[in-house]
């Protein structure tokens, strides 16, 4: 998914395809410039912090946009000044921004993190996870408190490769591995050299794919290219409204290659102050899962502004 928001979306098809590939996108610029007026246009733009503004950023997909949005306006709420830097792009981008200061607050997933930062590491739980990251952590950052709700990356596939196959959302990675060979697979670039992508696939489950398509982090052109049969099966996240709207089927992934994946404030520790801590950690206490798929479908699928949405859910949970 990464801050352009997971990327900019909605499965375009036949067709309207290219009118709905630009609505979307015109949407998402919409809703990043209501969170970031001053450097929206330009996310890699170094801060101009005075030491007392909370720069809150975000990877290039759409719910990290949203979870920015969310963070943000949760700051403001607490009378700190803000200023926001959306869609910078993947985690190869995004934690040296935060190593440096030109971003305080990144919204991360913890498991997604750790496999980054030290791809062997069992994850056996979101605590263990936690304390793992803050010991590989540059010294300069931390983790704040984890949210109930989780987006995982997925191995799915579309609804005719499952019928073909005879596969359904209780089938797993596993059972792939005898059609791997017949399948292209899509996902981002950086999901064919991650260990939490067709590194982690072939070592923990053997699957070899017939060819790998470079798209983008679970947005548009995936979710375009999966509904298309371009790829029969695709990195997909798990709390993507496409799932359901498209009858894709998630794999199960019983070792746990994907590992957890639970929504955390990333802090850049000398930037953020005490109340601004607080904030953050109440807004992982009211997230849970639930929530965050019916949020991302505000936004993704009923194209409202990311901005507009985390206000109204701010203010339901009593955080505004």
């Amino acid at each position: 998914m990464t801050s352009t928001v997971k990327s900019t979306w909605s499965s375009t098809r036949q067709r309207g395809a290219a009118a709905v590939a630009l609505a979307v996108a015109a949407t998402l610029v919409a809703g990043c410039g209501s969170s970031s007026d001053d450097t929206a246009d330009n996310p890699l733009a170094e801060g101009t912090s005075d030491g007392k503004t909370v720069v809150v950023g975000s990877n290039n997909f759409p719910e990290s946009i949203l979870l920015a949005d969310i963070y943000g306006e949760a700051l403001k709420a607490k009378g700190i000044e803000v200023e926001y830097k959306p869609n910078i792009g993947s985690r190869e981008t995004t934690y040296g921004l935060m190593k440096n200061g030109t971003v305080t607050v990144l919204p991360e997933y913890n498991g997604s993190l750790l496999a980054y930062l030290a791809p062997d590491t069992e994850q056996k739980s979101t605590e263990s996870v936690n304390a793992a990251v803050k010991a590989k952590l540059d010294s300069k950052l931390t983790l704040l408190e984890s949210a109930p709700a989780e987006d995982k990356d997925s191995v799915s596939l579309n609804a005719e490769t499952a019928k073909k196959y005879n596969l359904t959302a209780q089938s797993t990675l596993a059972d792939l591995k005898d059609i791997a060979p017949e399948l292209v697979i899509g996902g981002s670039p950086e999901f064919q050299t991650r260990h939490q992508g067709l590194i982690g696939l072939e070592k923990e489950y053997g699957l070899k794919f017939k060819s790998f398509k470079a798209l983008d982090a679970g947005g548009p052109l995936t979710q375009a290219a999966l509904t298309k049969n371009t790829v029969q099966a695709a990195d997909i996240f798990t709390t993507d409204p496409t799932i359901t709207k498209e009858k894709f089927v998630v794999l199960k992934d019983p070792k746990n290659l994907f590992g957890f994946a639970n929504v955390t404030p990333l802090v850049y520790k000398d930037g953020l102050p005490q109340e601004g801590i607080d904030a953050l950690n109440a807004v992982s206490a009211k997230l849970d899962t639930k929530t965050l798929l019916d949020l991302d479908t505000q936004v993704q699928l009923e194209n409202k502004d990311p901005l507009d949405v985390a206000k109204a859910w701010l203010a339901s949970v009593g955080l505004n």
